[in-house]
Formats: C-alpha cells, sequence, structure tokens
C-alpha cells in the first residue's frame, strides 16, 4: 500500500501561479492566484476577489498579503 507524505509547503508550492479559494476565520472567502507565501503561511494573492455568499464577486481587491493566522482553509479554484 503506498502512501502519500506530501507536506503542506510542497501543496502551496505546487500551487504558485494557480488560482486558490481561501476562506478566512470570519467567513470570508477568496478567490486570487498564489504569488508566494512564507513560512506563517502568509499569502501573497494577485487578482484577488472577495466572494459574496451566492459566490458571485463582491469586490475586486487586486494584490493583497493575506496573514496566515487568518486563514481556515485553502483550496484549488
Amino acid at each position: 500500500m503506498a502512501t502519500n507524505h506530501e507536506r503542506p509547503f510542497d501543496l502551496l508550492n505546487k500551487s504558485i501561479g494557480q488560482q486558490v479559494l481561501i476562506r478566512l476565520k470570519n467567513g470570508v472567502d477568496l478567490r486570487g492566484k498564489v504569488q508566494s507565501f512564507d513560512v506563517h503561511m502568509n499569502i501573497v494573492l494577485e487578482n484577488c476577489e472577495e466572494l459574496g455568499e451566492d459566490g458571485g464577486i463582491k469586490t475586486k481587491l487586486g494584490v493583497i498579503l493575506l496573514r496566515g493566522g487568518n486563514i481556515l482553509f485553502i483550496s484549488p479554484a
């Protein structure tokens, strides 16, 4: 039986240049392209958009620095 021992930073590294969906601890959903990240999981997103409850674009934010401590989850968009 093969096991996958991929680490969280390996997955984030694969996400550079890719669009992701991020949910913050306050329930806000963001979608954007990962530009970079650091060891604290602070993430720079480009073309970032805040999504409304219906999944549509609520606000265009552009380039943002997202503090890692505010992130609940990250998913491929």
